[in-house]
């Protein structure tokens, strides 16, 4: 018999700001210990130089995590030219200096080529595998070796303020996996100078915005409160993309067995039109979502089955 998991069955998302100098993993924790959930993990890690939107799954919500990452995020970030540092950003240090330094329009007028589908190199002090360890293992170690370019998808990328000779701060949207140190980095490559981040913020991952967030010291103050405040919110949140398709009882219970439903039944009481073959659908059965499910070959098939009681 497996052992049994520690903590209480709490399911859901919260939308944390997380605060500087802290790691992903220990956010993750510290709302663990807090809501005294058996389950948990984050949409989308943020180094420790990093603040802003992290969101922290519980319960069957890590079942969506995927889904979190995939949307599209938001961030604000100041360059800071003139200096290279060995992690991209201010927490390295410094390998190189230049006395260049980019004027507004200069700026400007580089962006365009940083937008839309580019190639990137990630900071050597990144999650990325190499050989099966961490690169930020490897690079702390002194190790010799080479990242690969990779496709990275900036969706929007805007000057926002030049703050003073040394420092401008920008605005990004994109899809998943661009690393905002190199995207700084290599600006500043391209306008002939160094340049890391010397700050950096997420203010936005998928249906996760800045607005919403809450700080983990005004969570803790809640105490073991916290979980029936009204910040906990539904395991479906990351899946707000998603089609939503209303069950009878009799559906959902077919479709928690790991069964599938006929689609037309459903989707003739659904106001999606748009829905086809290969679709992912959030089935639902009055508040409580069924399962993440997928229109194929006239049936509404589960991918992924939540295990969640009337009421959760």
């Amino acid at each position: 018999m497996g052992r049994r998991r520690k903590g209480d069955p709490v399911h859901g998302w919260f939308n944390i700001d997380k605060p500087l100098g802290l790691t992903s993993t220990a956010a993750v924790g510290r709302i663990k210990r807090l809501s005294n959930a058996a389950k948990a993990g984050h949409g989308g890690t943020l180094d420790p130089l990093a603040t802003g939107v992290l969101p922290i799954a519980l319960g069957e919500a890590t079942k969506t995590v995927a889904y979190a990452m995939e949307g599209e995020k938001e961030y604000t970030f100041q360059v800071r030219w003139g200096e290279a540092r060995r992690t991209d950003d201010r927490e390295g240090e410094i390998t190189e200096t230049s006395d260049a330094r980019p004027d507004r329009a200069a700026i400007e007028a580089a962006l365009p080529d940083f937008t839309g589908e580019i190639e990137q190199v990630p900071p050597r002090f990144s999650a990325i595998k190499v050989a099966g360890a961490r690169a930020y293992d490897l690079a702390r170690d002194g190790a010799d070796f080479d990242l690969k370019p990779r496709l990275a998808h900036v969706l929007a990328l805007s000057l926002e303020s030049v703050d003073d000779a040394d420092h401008a701060t920008f605005r990004c949207r994109s899809g998943k996996g661009v690393y905002m140190r190199s995207l700084g980095r290599d600006l500043a490559a391209a306008l002939g100078t160094l340049g890391h981040l010397s700050n950096l913020r997420r203010t936005a991952v998928g249906p996760f915005r800045e607005g919403d967030a809450i700080s983990l010291d005004k969570l803790e103050a809640l105490g073991h409160s916290a979980r029936d405040s009204g910040h906990l919110l539904p395991v479906e949140t990351a899946l707000a993309d998603i089609p939503a398709l209303a069950l009878t009882e009799a559906e959902a219970r077919r479709l928690a067995q790991g069964q599938p439903v006929a689609a037309l039944p459903v989707a003739s009481r659904s106001p999606f039109r748009d829905i086809s073959q290969g679709d992912m659908v959030c089935a639902m059965s009055g508040e409580r979502m069924v399962a993440l499910a997928e229109i194929k070959g006239g049936e509404i098939r589960p991918v992924r089955v939540m295990n969640l009681s009337p009421g959760a």
